[in-house]
């Protein structure tokens, strides 16, 4: 800017000058200082999407037959698609929230004791946990005991102690008798089987007398139940066959799963003639024997 000399010697007043002066200070002080951009950091935070996590299980211990209903428990859960038992689907699972599910655990591989880890998987991905999520599967109630015998000699007959029956007509009835008295049931003087299966009765070893028996039984609380009503079947249940639809039963297996996906009940089988541990109830009366009929056994 000109100094004051110049301006007096082109005859601008003091006046002027000092007007001039208050102006331009006006404006230095006036200019706006550009401010720097706030920031809500509750909009950030809100912003950032919550990554899954699990933090615990209700129960680390349960049945090999499964069917204990667990919440887990974490954080941001609502993408959870699928939760696992040792590798094995829970049969049911339902999200309650972002911060809990609820599973139905599945039976162990087998019905085998054993600890497993738990896998909680969200779009894909294996949900990362804060704590290790193990599951311990125990022998603890009479269908365990029913199952493990089972499946440790259905390709396996414990002959030391109750025979082979094949020779004589088939060794079904004998399995599934044996399974039961696993299971807690006791013998009787109409259903028995001593010496190795070198003394045997009818209800024990033979399908009809077995059916006749256990009609007259009730005590029991075994209750009958149509194929169609197979959705109340359970692990453990008796399954009896008529292959040529005549009213004669030729056949007897135990229950070994029962799923239902998509509003369709598959039951799978464990015995003897076939041996088998897991045979398909469909393809049972529909491809190895078409046209068979028969019924379950519901024991309590």
């Amino acid at each position: 800017m000109p100094s004051p000399l110049f301006w007096r010697r082109v005859g601008v007043s003091a006046a002027v000058l000092g007007l001039v002066a208050a102006v331009t200070a006006l404006v230095i002080v006036a200019a706006p200082v550009p401010e720097t951009p706030s920031t809500d950091q509750n909009e950030v935070a809100a912003s950032i999407p919550s990554v899954p996590e699990v933090h615990s299980v209700s129960a680390q211990t349960g049945s090999v037959t499964g069917g204990e209903s667990i919440v887990i428990a974490g954080t941001a859960l609502s993408s959870v698609s699928e939760v696992t038992f040792g590798g094995v689907p829970a049969t049911e699972f339902a999200v309650s929230g972002s911060e809990t599910l609820t599973v139905t655990v599945p039976a162990s591989t087998d019905f085998q004791p054993a600890t497993v880890v738990v896998e909680v998987v969200a779009d894909a991905e294996a949900v990362p946990s804060s704590a290790t999520l193990e599951y311990t599967y125990e022998a603890a109630s009479p269908v365990d005991n029913q199952m493990q015998y089972l499946m440790a000699h259905w390709n396996d007959y414990n002959v030391a102690e109750y025979g082979d029956l094949n020779s004589v007509g088939g060794d079904c009835a004998n399995f599934a008798s044996q399974s039961l008295l696993k299971r807690g049931w006791t013998m009787t003087d109409d259903w028995f089987n001593y010496d190795a299966g070198a003394n045997w009765s009818g209800p024990w070893g033979y399908v009809p007398s077995f059916e006749t028996w256990l009609t007259a039984n009730p005590q029991l609380g075994a209750t009958q139940l149509s194929f169609d009503e197979r959705s109340q079947a359970k692990v453990g249940d008796l399954v009896v066959f008529d292959w040529n639809d005549n009213d004669y039963l030729d056949h007897i297996q135990v229950v070994s799963s029962v799923t239902t996906v998509d509003g369709v009940t598959t039951v799978k089988m464990v015995g003897h003639n076939l041996d088998t541990n897991y045979r398909d109830l469909d393809e049972t009366i529909m491809v190895d024997h078409p046209g068979a009929t028969g019924h379950f056994w519901s024991i309590p």
